[in-house]
């Protein structure tokens, strides 16, 4: 037995034992439990908790029938309002170990729902003749293995609902064993599922999916090679969804397989809290960097200042320019690709100046761009971060080397139920 000391940032429990760190997954702070190790190291070890001897407050009864065995959540155990306090404390930490800076205010985290949440899911598919056919779900945790799953708690219902008769469908298929992958996009109004199809398809598969667009209203795309061979089957379809924003007036389209937000929920009251910490006024140039589709870009020339979005995929700037179009900002809206994982000071300089900046990054953040921001650089940053560590490593240059000063920092619960941190912080210049 072992009592649990704390949550790191994988939300796993840490304890120690014998001069090692133990990292028990499925355990809590200040539980005493046992634990079988899956994997040991001379300074640590890898755990799964096994009976929970003394309880914590904060443990709660998984929804879920398949937790514990699914990858795709990893804290179903812990209650959702404590999940969120948890990932404030993830962020505050990096601030000051990893950036070495102070917050001058934690901001009010942001959360929505905790189950039906996902807008976008991949599923693997595999054909297990010994179990009876196809299966569908997320991989079993740190297995190549798809999770045996007949529903799903963090999807909308009508698509949990759902697996058991793709199921159904893909074992009807003349070749069930070549479709590896099920991805899931919903937009307004329609619900697209993506077949990955390693093989053309029959006609008598198609038909087989005609009968099930119908049946269960959802629009089938088809996959033959990488993300942007996805095409409209049926029923026909231009192939663009899309999605809203109310608050902006705002309407933008996207591909099934292009980047969004998992829960479209909360990216509602994120980019309403990113216009509130950036305050775009009418007649300022602002800079979007990592700018995909034009989520924030749009939002922010409704406030009427001009803004230029920076994005390094052309589809995305393609689409990005699209979404202008569509609601009438091409006036103040301006998309560009760049690649912002090399841009230097001469690059930044070129682009002429910016009162105001929103960075959003992927995982790897934005050390490249940060770094080359100059004298003349935007007096305003708000970064929205997909990762807490690299958000902290920026946050450090930003404060220590650029002359900025870190006004706040708060948690946006985009995924309930997993250890992942997406935060929201903003800086201004001293």
């Amino acid at each position: 037995m072992i009592r649990v000391e704390s949550l790191d940032q994988e939300g796993r429990g840490v304890a120690h034992a014998e001069g090692k760190v133990i990292f028990i997954q499925g355990a809590l702070p200040g539980e005493l439990v046992t634990y079988t190790s899956y994997q040991k190291k001379p300074s640590y070890e890898l755990a799964q908790v096994g009976q929970v001897i003394e309880p914590a407050a904060m443990r709660v009864t998984p929804r879920c029938p398949h937790f514990g065995i699914c990858g795709g959540c990893s804290q179903q155990h812990f209650d959702a309002r404590a999940q969120v306090a948890a990932k404030q404390r993830v962020l505050e930490d990096n601030l000051k170990r990893i950036g070495k800076v102070e917050c001058g205010s934690i901001l009010p985290a942001i959360y929505g729902d905790a189950w039906g949440y996902r807008h976008r899911a991949r599923f693997s598919a595999r054909y297990v003749a010994k179990k009876g056919g196809a299966l569908i779900g997320f991989r079993e945790k740190r297995s190549s293995y798809v999770t045996d799953m007949k529903t799903c708690e963090v999807v909308p219902a009508r698509i949990s609902a759902l697996l058991v008769p793709l199921r159904e469908l893909i074992n009807g298929f003349s070749q069930p064993e070549r479709m590896p992958q099920i991805e899931l996009a919903i937009g307004d109004g329609t619900d697209a599922l993506v077949l990955r199809i390693l093989e053309p398809l029959t006609d008598d598969d198609e038909q087989l999916l005609r009968v099930f667009a119908d049946r269960h209203h959802v629009q089938f795309f088809v996959q033959p090679r990488g993300p942007d061979t996805a095409v409209p089957l049926y029923p026909p379809h231009d192939g663009v969804l899309h999605y809203s924003l109310p608050e902006f007036n705002l309407e933008l389209g996207f591909s099934p397989t292009e980047f969004t937000q998992v829960n479209a929920a909360v990216n509602a009251v994120l980019v309403r809290r990113a216009m509130t910490l950036l305050a775009p006024q009418a007649g300022e140039r602002i800079a979007d960097m990592f700018c995909g589709l034009g989520n924030f870009t749009l939002a922010i020339a409704r406030s009427g200042a001009t803004v230029i979005g920076f994005e390094g995929a052309q589809s995305l700037v393609a689409r990005a320019q699209q979404n202008a179009v569509r609601n009438d900002l091409t006036g103040l809206a301006e998309f560009r690709m760049a690649d912002l994982f090399k841009v230097n000071d001469a690059d930044l300089v070129a682009l002429g100046h910016f009162d105001r900046m929103l960075i959003d990054p992927p995982r790897d953040g934005a050390v490249s761009l940060i770094n080359a921001l100059s004298d003349d650089a935007p007096r305003r940053i708000v970064y929205v971060s997909c990762n807490a560590a690299t958000l902290a490593r920026d946050a450090g240059v930003l404060v220590d080397v650029k002359g900025y000063e870190l006004m706040g920092a708060g948690v946006v619960n985009m995924f309930p139920h997993t250890s992942h941190v997406e935060s929201i912080a903003v800086f201004d210049r001293r």
